[in-house]
């Protein structure tokens, strides 16, 4: 999705040097591995490659480390509350309530390991036409509701469109290639959004 397919190379004191496309450092299991090898890890697996990333990788100096996580409650998460001192935990969700059942858990899980929540995006909010027709296939504001319950800020809302997956499946993602854009902009205000939240915090 960013445009990267080489694998990182090693640093002279072994640590993994991590490529970088857009101005932006990745580090994925997808770069290690060969083809579509899929990665079947139990909990001490998952925790120890969480430490390698976060601690064998020559990350340098950074503005934001950002960690993305599969949904739920799982070993990646807990194990990453239990390795580095976490600013906030970001959530993301789509619109229906099913989706919501599985943040409320995921919210829950933060607080009791006393991670903050930064705020909450809804992602696949609606699906406007090329004649302008709106379609809101999973239902809409279930997100910024959820937010309201719960007294977490909502950071903004990110619809369908075909430019985000175009973005992706080329490696160049929209807020590169046309920030000002509708697409662009939907994930330009939620980062402002975040920022402010982290500069009031900092």
């Amino acid at each position: 999705m960013m445009g990267i397919r080489q694998r990182p190379t090693v640093s002279p004191d072994e640590k993994l040097i991590p490529p970088s496309n857009h101005g932006v450092k990745l580090m994925s299991m997808g770069f290690l591995l060969d083809g579509d090898s899929p990665v079947i890890w139990r909990g001490p697996m998952i925790m120890k490659t969480i430490q390698q990333f976060l601690l064998q990788v020559e990350w340098g100096e950074l503005d934001f480390l950002l960690i993305d996580l599969p949904p739920g409650t799982g070993d990646a998460q807990l194990s990453l509350c239990q390795t580095a001192p976490l600013d906030g935990g970001v959530i993301v969700t789509t619109p229906q309530e099913a989706s919501l059942g599985v943040v409320r858990k995921g919210i829950g899980m933060f607080e009791k390991v006393q991670v903050p929540i930064l705020g909450i995006i809804e992602n696949m909010s609606y699906f406007v036409t090329p004649s302008g027709e709106r379609h809101e296939i999973f239902g809409h504001g279930g997100g910024r509701q959820e937010a309201a319950r719960q007294g977490i800020p909502f950071l903004g809302e990110v619809p369908l469109y075909t430019a985000i997956r175009e973005g992706g499946d080329s490696g160049v993602p929209v807020v590169v290639s046309a920030p000002q854009e509708p697409p662009g902009q939907a994930f330009v205000l939620i980062s402002k959004a975040l920022l402010a939240i982290e500069s009031r915090a900092g």
